[in-house]
């Protein structure tokens, strides 16, 4: 085990991200799992926190691999394995499904404010982990379209491919592991309970400071 948990991961990248502690950066969480780590990065580098919210969409013969996102604009991204003309019908409904999804995140997460304004900002975005690289590629090009002055990726554990991919989309990538052969995101983490969205709201609802998060 690499992190007892995603706080604990949360902490390590961080310490790795120090630099950026007197720029006031805004940190993005990717929900649900990103956004208690987002959290706590934030508070330790004295930023501001937003969430960044895309929608995976899976493998039709696999739900667990994803073979694209679509962000809050409507932008689908698709990896190559997921450009078969086969799968075009499929990519569309699934991509307006997750869609929908995303917008009743947007009303439960943030019901009282719009996103964060990220031109000319220092962006993080956080995740748990990045496994094929859909949702990540996704969200850093929907914030990258906001023109941050510098955007940076903070990842505890990702598989070296598609890690490689989103290094060539972004301005710096802080990465804490990235083993080969990686099997399972979860298998670096002592507890990976998934996270509810009521973590995510007592995430970004919390006082600036109060950097302990809910366990995940």
């Amino acid at each position: 085990m690499a992190f007892r948990n995603r706080e604990d991961a949360a902490r390590r990248l961080a310490g790795r991200l120090s630099a950026y502690r007197s720029v006031s950066p805004v940190v993005l969480g990717v929900p649900r799992g990103g956004v208690p780590m987002a959290r706590v990065v934030a508070d330790e580098l004295g930023g501001d926190l937003d969430i960044v919210l895309v929608g995976k969409i899976s493998a039709p013969e696999n739900p667990a691999y994803a073979v694209g996102a679509v962000d809050e604009s409507g932008t689908v991204t698709v990896l190559d394995d997921g450009r078969r003309a086969a799968l075009r019908e499929y990519l569309e409904t699934e991509a307006a499904r997750q869609l929908d999804l995303i917008r009743r995140r947007r009303e439960l997460y943030t019901p009282f404010h719009g996103p964060v304004q990220l031109r000319d900002r220092i962006v993080i975005v956080v995740d748990d982990g990045i496994a094929t690289g859909a949702s990540m590629l996704a969200a850093v090009r929907a914030v990258r379209r906001h023109e941050p002055r510098r955007l940076v990726v903070a990842i505890p554990v990702a598989v070296p491919g598609p890690l490689a991919l989103i290094r060539r989309e972004v301005d710096d990538v802080v990465c804490l592991l990235a083993p080969v052969p990686l099997v399972a995101i979860s298998g670096f983490y002592e507890d990976f309970a998934a996270v509810s969205d009521e973590q995510v709201v007592a995430a970004l609802t919390r006082p600036v400071g109060h950097s302990t998060a809910p366990t995940p």
